[in-house]
């Protein structure tokens, strides 16, 4: 059976900006027959990420996560429908989810890494950093946030003293640089950093994560604010209740969905390379198959 894939095709450098070319499609013939505890899936959507940046550079810098090889298909978050399965627990029609997806439009995966997929805390202020005023404007009026600060209009420090006028307790950093300077410099004493991502800082050759300046590493010391790194990979055991609570909330209306999305496996350069400059609202993500009858 010939499929098609994505295969890193370039480098763009530890202080490069990556763009759609880093990516390649090509054909490749998958095996006619599978192995036991082996299933055959149909990919429906797969997911780009900013960790991904990484990825593509000869070392992650990290090891929880390993560097794409140049040629070889690259992988990520995806969801599938089973076509074909020789697994005990896996029947065709299952849908599945993995971390470590290849970008193909069909592929063959052992059983046993997939996730079968099944069918608001506490915080007084929420207020959201973001770089144009259509996603301002959505996280005040559709996502509930109480207010939202465009980084690239906007004096950040001002307008984050007017939105939490008795400081912030919990910060939850996809960012870096000098937008998570301004929000650790208003942390109240015994504060929270949430430490998921620092994009701002993917394109450059520095460490991870990457380390705050002396005078906000004081700063932080003096008032106590943890600043502890959230990986995923270290909570597999709750991705399936997680799952099962996102999805109340969201049948519950508590909790609101903002995609953007794709289509073709041969713009998964193309989503990518937005992803990395903001050009998406929401989660990115690439539609390969949108057809799930069997």
């Amino acid at each position: 059976m010939i499929v098609q894939r994505v295969v890193l095709n370039s480098r763009p450098g530890k202080n490069g900006n990556p763009v759609a070319e880093n990516f390649r499609m090509e054909e490749v013939c998958l095996p006619d027959n599978i192995n036991e505890g082996q299933v055959q899936v149909r990919t429906l959507y797969l997911s780009v990420d900013p960790y991904m940046r990484c990825r593509m550079n000869e070392d992650t810098g990290t090891d929880y996560i390993t560097p794409w090889q140049l040629s070889q298909v690259v992988d990520g978050g995806g969801i599938g429908i089973i076509e074909e399965s020789k697994h005990t627990n896996l029947t065709k029609g299952d849908f599945v989810t993995s971390f470590y997806w290849p970008w193909q439009t069909k592929v063959i995966l052992d059983g046993n890494n997939l996730e079968k997929i099944g069918h608001l805390l506490g915080c007084s202020r929420v207020v959201g950093i973001c770089g144009t005023h259509e996603k301002c404007v959505l996280l005040t009026s559709e996502l509930g946030f109480d207010a939202a600060i465009n980084y690239k209009k906007e004096n950040v420090a001002e307008q984050l003293r007017e939105s939490c006028p008795a400081g912030v307790d919990v910060y939850f950093d996809n960012v870096g640089g000098n937008i998570s300077d301004t929000v650790i410099s208003q942390m109240n004493e015994n504060s929270h950093i949430i430490l998921c991502g620092q994009i701002s800082q993917y394109n450059k050759d520095v460490p991870y994560p990457p380390p705050l300046s002396p005078a906000i590493e004081a700063l932080q010391k003096e008032r106590n604010i943890t600043r502890e790194r959230f990986l995923v990979l270290n909570y597999k055991d709750k991705f399936e209740p997680g799952i099962l609570q996102l999805s109340q909330w969201f049948k519950e209306g508590k909790l609101k969905i903002k995609e953007t999305v794709i289509n073709g496996l041969e713009n998964m350069g193309a989503a990518f390379q937005s992803m990395m400059t903001g050009g998406n609202i929401g989660k990115q993500i690439v539609c390969i198959s949108e057809e799930i009858s069997l």
